[in-house]
């Protein structure tokens, strides 16, 4: 046994300093709009269409991204939140749209978070 540690990967420590540098409000916008994008794919939303379209998989993205944004409200100002909102109902909306049976106002993806979303 060596007493020497494991070497790191490369560049792990210049991506240790990089993130940081970066403000927690950036880190948070970043993932909102990361899980924005996959739940439109996943709706079908691309110019691919239908390609990608899993309802599954863009129930846990919405989901998941109405509950940081829950979790982060406090944290991040009206300027990053409301478009990130935005976003979020117009994706329940089309979630919404492209289920064969909608679900009952209240239990569609991501209204444990916000409330029941109409349309």
């Amino acid at each position: 046994m060596s007493d020497t540690p494991p070497e790191s990967p490369a560049g792990f420590d210049e991506m240790t300093r990089d993130i940081a540098e970066v403000p927690a409000v950036e880190v948070i916008v970043t993932v909102a709009v990361n899980l924005m994008s996959a739940a439109a794919v996943k709706l079908g939303l691309t110019e691919e269409g239908d390609k990608y379209k899993d309802l599954d998989e863009a129930r846990k993205l919405i989901h998941a991204l109405a509950g940081l944004l829950d979790g982060s409200a406090t944290e991040i100002s009206s300027f990053h939140a409301a478009p990130l909102r935005d976003g979020l109902k117009s994706l329940q909306l089309a979630f919404r749209e492209a289920s064969l049976v909608p679900d009952e106002p209240g239990q569609g993806p991501g209204e444990k978070y916000t409330g029941p979303i109409y349309g």
